[in-house]
């Protein structure tokens, strides 16, 4: 596929760039490539491969799913400049 340079000129323009006149050549040819380059990977069998994550196969630690309700609130209020009833205490900012 080949981009013309009034192309180039509503890609850059969409994209929110700014392309001088004698730069819209080049960015056209650049554009091309990457389509033939994409147009040449269709072409790639891909049946029977399967989506990958990383190129390594590893498994992440996994942990029990546990819910608890903490029950530190004295640890997390400790550190609260006003806190009151068990909550944090905060200035009233609207008047």
């Amino acid at each position: 596929m080949s981009i013309d340079k009034d192309t180039a000129r509503r890609v850059a323009h969409l994209a929110r760039i700014e392309v001088a006149e004698e730069a819209l050549e080049p960015l056209a040819a650049s554009l091309s490539k990457i389509l033939d380059f994409m147009e040449e990977l269709n072409e790639v069998d891909i049946d029977g491969v399967e989506p990958m994550t990383s190129v390594t196969p590893m498994e992440l630690k996994r942990r029990v799913d546990e819910v608890t309700d903490g029950n530190i609130q004295d640890k997390i209020l400790a550190n609260a400049p006003d806190a009151r009833e068990g909550f944090f205490a905060v200035p009233k900012v609207v008047e």
